[in-house]
């Protein structure tokens, strides 16, 4: 875990996960074990957890290459500029050099089963987002074809909001918006098939972007724990809350905590910090298994 800034590297951000530092001419991320819920940073780490994420994201980016650029030069270390040595140790495995660019003011998520949020909305409205759905779906349900959802990106402490594919153009363009959409929906398709091979559905995840002068590309972290809802395909049954490999495991039990989501948040006891690990690193072993 990294908390304190790394000196002789200028902090560029401070994220509900990740630090980031200005290299000049790229950025360097550092994956902490920081967690958040709800849009909230929650006061308990998840040791190892930044390793995770990266080693994941790094295997997602190898695996969606073909499909559109991304930010990703290197996770290794003896590459990184001669400034991010003497902190080796703390960067080691939880560490990325990437291309600077413009990240995009929205958040692209697409969902293939009808769960968290996209539940909730389809029982209020039929609808998810806007979209409308068939009639007698329920929780769990997978989708006939996977949707694209986008919401506003919040800084941290702030709450998401769904916004309609009508608002992301305004927003960014047509060539910028249809870029981000279709490529959400090739990346999602493709991992999905994949992890189903390696008994993981991938009920919903979502994608940041980064703005160049002349294309968008994929920034940040991709298909992790944090960033999706992974569900065992062995327990897998339509009209019941399946088990996951994500942090569902701790926004349920915070749903269970007289938390109001906007005071300072609870401590996680040892119990839940240890089976959040321990469903984080088995989504890293399933799907980077050979």
């Amino acid at each position: 875990m990294i908390e304190e800034a790394l000196s002789g590297l200028r902090l560029f951000n401070r994220g509900k996960v990740r630090d980031i530092y200005d290299l000049g001419d790229n950025l360097l991320l550092v994956a902490t074990d920081r967690i958040s819920a709800f849009d909230v940073i929650l006061p308990t780490p998840i040791p190892g957890k930044g390793k995770i994420l990266t080693a994941l994201s790094e295997f997602w980016f190898g695996i969606i290459k073909d499909i559109i650029p991304n930010h990703l030069i290197t996770t290794r270390i003896d590459q990184f500029p001669a400034a991010c040595l003497p902190h080796r140790e703390k960067l080691e495995g939880r560490s990325m050099l990437v291309k600077k660019s413009t990240p995009a003011p929205v958040e692209c998520i697409v969902r293939g089963y009808l769960a968290g949020s996209g539940w909730k909305d389809y029982q209020n409205t039929g609808s998810v987002c806007g979209i409308r759905l068939p009639q007698g779906l329920v929780e769990a349900s997978r989708l006939e074809q996977p949707i694209f959802t986008p919401s506003t990106k919040a800084a941290a402490g702030a709450h998401d909001v769904n916004i309609t594919f009508d608002d992301m153009l305004t927003k960014l363009g047509k060539k910028r918006a249809e870029a981000m959409r279709d490529s959400s929906i090739a990346i999602y398709k493709r991992a999905s098939d994949l992890a189903e091979t390696k008994g993981i559905i991938i009920a919903d995840t979502k994608f940041e972007f980064g703005l160049e002068a002349d294309r968008v590309i994929l920034i940040d972290e991709v298909l992790t724990p944090d960033s999706s809802r992974f569900w065992p395909a062995d327990g897998y049954r339509p009209g019941k809350t399946p088990d996951s490999f994500d942090k569902q495991f701790v926004r349920d039990y915070l749903l269970k905590l007289p938390w109001d989501m906007k005071s300072p948040p609870p401590e996680l006891p040892p119990e839940i910090v240890k089976k959040t690990h321990e469903k984080y690193a088995e989504a890293l072993r399933r799907l980077t298994a050979a």
